[in-house]
């Protein structure tokens, strides 16, 4: 089986993981840190918005069994992108909304995804998610990967 990568940023992660984890095709998901200055942080790093990195999910999955444009269909549904670097009660730039591309292909399937999102009148502000390449994705502690499921919750309660 021949899997690819996809990364996004949606908020606190611990909620988007649980997302993508249930998809079918996804074989595997990891939540972490990227976009950021500093090598190796930790989420106490992170939590302090000081260290330009995004809470974000790696999702490791089958593009014979799920598609780039269904994944990002799934990421425009499960957040608010229109909400600078925030996401419900969590504020700060580490919840900012993006899509950090691995390839060209992606990058040239993300754009038209929020092209057409834009378009479709659905929100009445800008969506302000950022498409960017995907670099370093730190795997953030093991407390936090999969928390809702270790913890016996679907989702995160606000």
């Amino acid at each position: 089986m021949k899997t690819e990568k996809a990364t996004f940023a949606a908020g606190c992660f611990w909620g988007v993981e649980e997302t993508f984890r249930k998809i079918k095709g996804v074989v595997d998901t990891a939540v972490g840190y990227t976009g950021g200055t500093i090598k190796n942080p930790t989420y106490g790093n992170v939590c302090t918005d000081e260290t330009g990195h995004a809470e974000a999910i790696e999702v490791e999955f089958d593009p014979s069994k799920v598609s780039y444009e269904e994944l990002l269909d799934v990421f425009w549904k499960n957040h608010n992108p229109t909400t600078l670097n925030m996401q419900d009660p969590d504020v700060g730039t580490q919840y900012r909304s993006a899509i950090f591309y691995h390839n060209e292909s992606q990058r040239k399937t993300a754009i038209p995804s929020k092209q057409k999102l834009e378009k479709s009148g659905k929100y009445n502000k800008p969506i302000v998610t950022k498409i960017l390449p995907a670099s370093t994705f730190y795997k953030a502690e093991e407390y936090p990967q999969r928390y809702l499921e270790k913890r016996g919750l679907t989702h995160c309660n606000i």
